[in-house]
C-alpha cells in the first residue's frame, strides 16, 4: 500500500477572498516570466520534503519559512507549515537585498496568524 507522503501547497486567502501570493505570482509571471516560472518550480518541489531546507528553503523565524529563488532581484514566497501536510504561502516579495524588511515579515505573521485562527474556528 503506497502513502502519499506529499505536502500540499496552498495560497492565503483573505476573509474577503483576495488571495495576495497569486496576486504577486501573477504580477511576477507578467513581469518576469523567466523568475515566474523558477518559482512556480520552487513552489511545486516544496512537495517534497528535501527540498524544505536550503538552498531552496530557509527557516526564518516564529514558523516562518522562505522559498529563495535569486537574481536580479531576489523572489522570496514566504510560508509556514499546517497540520495535515499542507504549507500555506502567506507572501511574496522581489528586492535586491539578501534581507527581508521587517514589514514584510509583519505581514507575513499577520496573514498567518490570521489563517491559523479561522482554521480552528
Amino acid at each position: 500500500m503506497l502513502i502519499n507522503m506529499e505536502f500540499q501547497v496552498l495560497f492565503y486567502e483573505t476573509k474577503e477572498g483576495n488571495v495576495p501570493v497569486r496576486d504577486f505570482l501573477d504580477e511576477l509571471k507578467r513581469t518576469d516570466p523567466g523568475d515566474f516560472a523558477a518559482v512556480m518550480a520552487g513552489l511545486g518541489k516544496l512537495k517534497d520534503r528535501q527540498n524544505h531546507r536550503e538552498p531552496l528553503s530557509k527557516s526564518l523565524s516564529e514558523g516562518l519559512l522562505e522559498l529563495r529563488h535569486l537574481g536580479k532581484l531576489n523572489t522570496r514566497i514566504l510560508w509556514f507549515f499546517m497540520k495535515g501536510r499542507k504549507i500555506i504561502a502567506v507572501h511574496g516579495i522581489r528586492n535586491k537585498s539578501q534581507k527581508i524588511p521587517s514589514s514584510d515579515l509583519d505581514t507575513a505573521r499577520a496573514r498567518m496568524k490570521d489563517w491559523i485562527e479561522r482554521q480552528q474556528q
